[in-house]
């Protein structure tokens, strides 16, 4: 008994040293591991800035960059963002929806990618999907442009028959200061939801509105369109 302690421990320090040099190694490897991660997380960022630079001009390019970004980097929403941009302004939804739903997985308060991806739901004829989408994004109380959420979730729950609703909506999007929006745009959806509850002297007072604030435009046009609709 009294000599097998000494030889147990002697095991247990050859042991020990035996290890050292894996656990020294191991140390390393993270520490490169994590110079790599820091790495690839400051090139993502630089190519998504230059896809940002190039999205108006070059629009090919800019999905190129997008995509090396999101390749180096999985969790960069702005650059699944991105790509999801470029894909709705090409009409391939599908592909715009994935990327936005990517952007929402890495960051569910991304108020800016429910709101795009409620958009490009609407494009595919999927309106409560799209409100689901839309009243997500209200939910993030620092989301700056609510007014246009708002106006979006207007015109959806209108084609879903809920016109109180889509009033709500667009009246609260018209309180927001400053606005993101054209007010006459706001004014025009509104005279509409008003126009289709039976409130005409409401909707006149909109219209009257679109008309000062777009004077001859587009918005102004259709205001006259749906003021000879209106009961005299």
């Amino acid at each position: 008994m009294m000599t097998s302690r000494p030889v147990q421990n002697r095991s247990v320090r050859e042991a020990r040293g035996a290890a050292a040099p894996w656990m020294l190694m191991l140390v390393g490897l993270c520490m490169l591991s994590g110079c790599v991660n820091e790495e690839n997380l400051r090139k993502s960022k630089g190519f998504y800035q230059e896809g940002i630079a190039r999205l108006n001009s070059d629009q090919q390019q800019a999905h190129v960059s997008f995509q090396k970004a999101v390749k180096l980097n999985p969790d960069n929403k702005e650059a699944h963002y991105g790509l999801g941009h470029i894909y709705s302004s090409q009409g391939r939804f599908k592909l715009a929806e994935e990327s936005f739903r990517e952007a929402i997985r890495i960051d569910g308060d991304y108020a800016e990618a429910h709101t795009y991806l409620g958009q490009v739901l609407m494009n595919q004829d999927r309106w409560k999907e799209a409100i689901v989408a839309y009243r997500q994004a209200l939910s993030n109380p620092l989301y700056p442009t609510p007014d246009l959420t708002r106006l979006h979730l207007g015109k959806a729950l209108m084609h879903e028959g809920d016109l109180q609703g889509a009033m709500e909506a667009l009246e609260d999007a018209t309180t927001v200061t400053p606005p993101n929006v054209p007010p006459a745009m706001l004014q025009l959806e509104l005279a509409r939801v008003y126009h289709q509850l039976g409130f005409d002297v409401r909707a006149r007072e909109a219209l009257s509105k679109v008309s000062t604030l777009d004077k001859s435009g587009e918005q102004a046009a259709a205001a006259q369109e749906l003021l000879g609709k209106l009961k005299p």
